[in-house]
């Protein structure tokens, strides 16, 4: 086997010489043995005897040092958004366009992603030499991020989460804009990878933009509110929850902010929907009259617009993150 050469690497041989195989490339042993094989199925374009090839270099089946002239889409130096597609008791195997995976450990992970699942990586070199991925990505993101310069408060942006703090999730749209929206400003838990559109709520003096996925006031009254009546209705018109129930409580059981939980809860009771008695919310009969429909409304596929809801072909097609120079 050659001994200055090992998989997960990349490396540019001199082609020795060909067979129906394909071509075999120098080990750097001066043993034929050690040659390496690229694959004519691993040839990206015809090679010549003499020819310097840059490769990547992988284990076939068999343990063998073998070639491909497939090349990681994402180089050291970039940030690329790509799919887990193994995982090992050590960590994950990711896609970068070689013909085997790059490997991310345990270490370098944030969260536990799943097969099937992407997440903003970028590409290293580990300390044995060979290529590795890791999701720690915050100060790349910084170096390939522009100024939210022509972002509008009102607009709708898209684009994956690369980071969690405390206080909430950061993700880059297309435009290379760094988006931060606080847990306040979630419709459901996020994960690490997720793709997301939101509203540009503020535009910050740092370049970047505060968004939320919660529709404007007008319209989360609405739906806040439908969704208070349909827990009622699903409850026998009674909830232990009130305008005196905790924050916590509130975002907890209804994932909305106790503000909001208070604005529908008014509205309701202006409606003569609902009122209020010793910390319970109780369905009035024109609340149930109401509930009823809303339910038979949604089971016919009739629902509250909602301005933020995902459209997984737009988004597929609008949000998908392309490799990044940092």
């Amino acid at each position: 086997m050659a001994t200055q050469l090992s998989e997960n690497t990349l490396a540019t041989l001199k082609v020795l010489r060909q067979s129906d195989q394909g071509s075999f490339l120098d080990g750097g042993t001066g043993n034929t043995n050690d040659d390496i094989l690229l694959h004519k199925d691993q040839q990206t374009s015809p090679v010549a005897i003499g020819d310097e090839v840059p490769v990547f270099l992988y284990k076939d089946p068999k343990g063998r040092l073998t070639a491909s002239m497939r090349l990681p889409a994402i180089k050291e130096g970039q940030i690329g958004y790509v799919e887990v597609i193994n995982k090992t008791q050590f960590g994950v195997f990711v896609e970068v366009g070689t013909e085997r995976g790059i490997f991310m450990p345990h270490a370098e992970m944030r969260g536990r992603p799943q097969l099937g699942e992407k997440v903003w990586v970028h590409l290293y070199t580990d300390k044995s030499g060979r290529l590795a991925v890791s999701m720690d990505v915050d100060d790349a993101m910084r170096r390939a991020a522009k100024p939210a310069t022509e972002a509008k408060v009102g607009q709708i942006v898209r684009g994956a989460i690369y980071n969690f703090t405390s206080d909430g999730a950061f993700f880059i749209t297309p435009e290379r804009w760094i988006a931060f929206i606080h847990n306040s400003e979630m419709t459901h838990h996020l994960k690490v990878g997720e793709l997301i559109k939101a509203r540009v709520t503020f535009k910050r003096d740092d370049g970047r933009i505060n968004v939320s996925m919660r529709p404007v006031k007008e319209t989360a009254l609405t739906v806040d509110g439908e969704a208070l009546l349909a827990y009622l209705l699903q409850r026998n018109g009674r909830m232990p929850y009130s305008d005196k129930s905790s924050s916590d409580i509130i975002k907890a059981k209804f994932g909305f902010s106790k503000a909001a939980f208070k604005r529908a809860v008014g509205h309701l009771m202006k409606e003569g929907k609902v009122i209020q008695e010793d910390g319970w919310t109780l369905l009035t009969e024109t609340g149930k009259t109401a509930a009823t429909e809303l339910v038979e409304r949604k089971a016919n596929g009739e629902t509250t617009t909602d301005v933020l809801a995902t459209d997984d072909a737009e988004t597929s097609n609008e949000t998908k993150p392309e490799t990044r120079e940092v």
